[in-house]
C-alpha cells in the first residue's frame, strides 16, 4: 500500500492508483545520499547516477515524479522515484544541491506529486 502521510489530498481511484490533486501543507524532509552509491543498482534496476534528479522512497511506486520546493529559497527540482530507503525520501546529490538542501544535509521541504509511476 502507498503510504501517503504528509502528502497529497487525493481525488479519485483510477485504475488501483491513487491520485493526488495537491500538496498539504505540512512540510516532508528530505536528506540526499550520492558518493558509494554511485554506480550501483537501484531497488529498480537502474544503475544510480548522483548527478541525475532521482530519489528513493521506503513505497511510492518507481518512476512517480516528485516536485520539491525549498520554503528558504523557492528552488524547486523534479525528482524520479527509482530506489527504496529506510527513511522518507532521500534524494541525489544532483537534486540536493539544485534544490539547496545539499549543505543542510536533510532539510524540511514542500513535496508534490506530479505524476504517479508504474
Amino acid at each position: 500500500m502507498i503510504s501517503l502521510k504528509h502528502l497529497c489530498v487525493l481525488s479519485s481511484l483510477s485504475a488501483g492508483l491513487l491520485t493526488p490533486v495537491a500538496a498539504l501543507a505540512e512540510p516532508m524532509h528530505v536528506s540526499w545520499y550520492g558518493p558509494g552509491f554511485d554506480g550501483n543498482y537501484t531497488a529498480s534496476g537502474e544503475i544510480f547516477d548522483r548527478y541525475d534528479h532521482t530519489a528513493a522512497h521506503p513505497d511510492w511506486p518507481f518512476g512517480t515524479l516528485v516536485q520539491l520546493t525549498n520554503f528558504d529559497t523557492g528552488a524547486t527540482v523534479t525528482v524520479r522515484i527509482n530506489d527504496r530507503s529506510g527513511g522518507a525520501l532521500d534524494i541525489s546529490e544532483q537534486a540536493a544541491r539544485d534544490l539547496g538542501t545539499y549543505s543542510e544535509g536533510i532539510k524540511a521541504v514542500d513535496v508534490e506529486i506530479v505524476q504517479w509511476g508504474y
